[in-house]
């Protein structure tokens, strides 16, 4: 049961992607439903795509995954001791965890949430698909102002419409996201502003900067890969901070540029779960060690994990991905304390660099 249940959850969460990639590939000529432009170096005219990377799995590879190891169990649900309640503005920088990719970021008197989902599952339906053991870090009626939303690709648990209605009706925040997310979010009617890898813009006095990551994106049958996925730099802050939603290590290329064009960082926020089966994963999805070694390509000074312990979606136990970035730390030398894994309701108010 487990096994089937989770084959069902991933399915969904993943937009049924890699079905529709396999019918897709069948069909002449399909339409983006998303995005219409021109064809660059990561765009086909029809899809988007990691140059020179690997693309998501197929169907057969699901089917392998799901046919072999079994997942491990996680708890039905781990109690979350007390919510956090923010402050309405902070002058410096902290971050406060949410869940899974929802982040708020507070600096220099602006509140950014990153990916935000406060849904009980990361579903397009709600009787089915990956359910959250961990209740939201912060109760949605406690957060402050809200800004600015950081939208980084379209899969279930990582954009959430219920979620973006509710911020739209309580605090009409300005979406920020890669091509194409916009027509996918249009019924929200919240402001939204795309951008394509290497473009800027600004809001409010912040400079907001897409860079590329390595994934796919995908929200039923037929649309895979047809709007963008991608990382952000905040900068004009109390110093310059990058969000990636989810990549693949990619040899490393999501990171290696980033030094040369934003200086030092002062802290990245990084995915570090979901990476088990690797055989499948690697591609779309780092490992805890690949994480660490993606801040000290970026440069960053303090690294922030997330995208683990909230919503099952792969094959590791619940804490794993907590305990080997831990390892990671400790194997590629780095100051303890420097890359930390936050649970809901955690807030890190980050040193000065």
């Amino acid at each position: 049961m487990k096994r089937r249940t989770l084959f069902r959850s991933a399915a969904a969460t993943l937009g049924l992607g890699a079905v529709g990639g396999l019918f897709a590939s069948c069909a002449r000529a399909p339409r983006n439903p998303y995005y219409r432009g021109p064809v660059s170096d990561h765009f086909d005219g029809t899809r988007f795509f990691n140059p020179d990377g690997e693309p998501p799995r197929g169907f057969a590879d699901i089917l392998r995954w799901r046919l072999g190891d079994k997942p491990a169990e996680w708890p039905e649900s781990v109690p979350l001791q007390a919510q956090r309640r923010p402050a309405e503005r902070v002058d410096d920088l902290t971050v406060t965890m949410v869940g899974h990719a929802t982040m708020l970021i507070q600096t220099k008197g602006l509140n950014i949430l990153t990916d935000p989902v406060w849904s009980d599952r990361a579903s397009p339906f709600s009787f089915a698909g990956p359910k959250r053991v961990i209740a939201p870090g912060i109760a949605f009626d406690d957060l402050p102002p809200v800004d600015i939303v950081l939208l980084s690709h379209n899969h279930y648990d990582h954009l959430d419409m219920e979620t973006l209605r509710r911020l739209k009706a309580a605090h009409d925040p300005l979406v920020i996201t890669p091509l194409g997310n916009d027509a996918v979010i249009a019924g929200t009617g919240l402001r939204c502003l795309t951008l394509d890898w290497g473009e800027q813009t600004e809001a409010a006095h912040l400079g907001v900067h897409c860079v590329p990551s390595h994934h796919w994106s995908a929200r039923g049958m037929g649309d895979r890969s047809m709007a963008l996925w991608g990382g952000f730099v905040l900068t004009g802050g109390m110093g310059s901070v990058l969000f990636i939603g989810d990549t693949g290590f990619d040899r490393g290329r999501p990171y290696r540029d980033l030094p040369e064009r934003f200086g030092t960082l002062r802290a990245a926020l990084l995915p570090i779960g979901a990476y088990d089966p690797e055989w499948f994963m690697a591609d779309q999805h780092q490992n805890p060690d690949e994480a660490v070694q993606g801040l000290l390509l970026s440069g960053a000074a303090y690294g922030i994990g997330h995208h683990w312990g909230a919503i099952q979606l792969t094959n590791e136990p619940r804490e794993a991905p907590r305990d080997a970035l831990h390892a990671a730390v400790a194997h590629h030398g780095l100051a303890d304390g420097r890359f930390r894994a936050l649970a809901p309701a955690e807030s890190w108010s980050i040193p000065a660099v």
